[in-house]
């Protein structure tokens, strides 16, 4: 019988997102800072060591991997790592949250390494309200990169909106207009503390999931279902589309107690919460037994009873975490 993860407070873990760079083509306000400084390659992990970390989880009961960065369509290699994971028995869910902007040259090869599920980030359907947010991307690329997957044969794509009041809380009916014509699923996500960010204050900037949902609402009825992704999304449905509308609240509606998630950072740094600075480090034990998976797991193991009950995130604009959430994995 695979041995699971639990927590001390009976929390199992089914699902890990996998940071494999903290680099990134886009520059988003909230995600990073403009002039950043990026891990020396030495102290990321390998293509080799990430395929060993999600082999580690699968056999420890894990049933979703989601790859994230930085963005991870930029990291050399990307197809091997995605055909090795691709493999690996008990995952149900093999999930990429990533810009969209490499779809248009990976997409094909992700689908056929056994990647079935993307999360496209897109905050604005405005190329010079996204070249802003994203202060180097091009919004057109990302169009033709979701396009792109669809042709490829993905047949579950979801949108990610960070909402910031001031930004572009004016294009809430917009994106979800845009999902309903590309029969995309959209989440709504409130921004996280994480990192001290030069751009914006975001006490100023916070708008809630609440908000959001009674914009919608205006012109859509939003009826609330159980459907899961084994993620923090609570998922609505409108009586004329087959689109969900999610929404992902730290702030308004804690998600803590069903928390089934852990973090692998790109330096090979266990997270066990996104909102606390509990970690456990995943490299030193690769290297001090390189190839070797038993070590590994029990390092897993031994980490579970550091998560914690739950975060606490403000609303005040207080950074709660000084990483930036490149650095936190997506």
């Amino acid at each position: 019988m695979t041995q699971q993860l639990v927590d001390n407070f009976q929390r199992t873990v089914r699902y890990v997102r996998l940071s494999i760079t903290d680099r990134c083509d886009f520059r988003c306000v909230y995600c990073m800072s403009e002039d950043m400084t990026f891990l020396p390659r030495s102290q990321v992990l390998t293509l080799e060591e990430l395929a060993l970390v999600a082999r580690a989880f699968t056999e420890l009961g894990v049933e979703k991997i989601r790859l994230t960065g930085g963005e991870p369509l930029v990291r050399r290699g990307i197809e091997k790592l995605v055909a090795d994971i691709g493999e690996l028995d008990g995952l149900s869910d093999f999930a990429m949250t990533t810009n969209g902007a490499g779809l248009g040259k990976y997409a094909r090869a992700l689908h056929a390494g056994g990647l079935n599920r993307l999360n496209i980030s897109l905050d604005s359907l405005d190329p010079e309200r996204f070249r802003r947010l994203t202060r180097t991307g091009d919004l057109q690329r990302v169009i033709d990169g979701i396009h792109a997957a669809q042709d490829a044969g993905f047949e579950r794509i979801k949108l990610n909106a960070v909402i910031l009041r001031g930004r572009n809380d004016d294009e809430v009916l917009d994106l979800v207009n845009f999902a309903r014509r590309e029969r995309l699923d959209i989440s709504f996500i409130e921004e996280m503390p994480l990192g001290d960010v030069s751009d914006h204050s975001r006490g100023e900037t916070y708008c809630s999931s609440d908000d959001v949902q009674r914009w919608i609402e205006t012109a859509y009825s939003l009826t609330p279902t159980t459907e899961t992704t084994l993620g923090p999304s609570r998922y609505f449905v409108m009586p004329d589309s087959p689109v969900r509308v999610g929404f992902i609240s730290p702030h308004s509606h804690n998600f803590c107690d069903t928390c089934n998630r852990v973090r692998v950072t790109a330096e090979g740094r266990l997270l066990l919460c996104l909102g606390n600075e509990h970690s456990v480090d995943l490299r030193e034990v690769l290297r001090r037994h390189p190839g070797e998976i038993e070590p590994l797991k029990q390092r897993i193991i031994d980490a579970m009873p550091l998560k914690p009950e739950r975060h606490h995130f403000s609303t005040d604009g207080d950074v709660q975490i000084v990483r930036f959430m490149n650095m936190t994995g997506g």
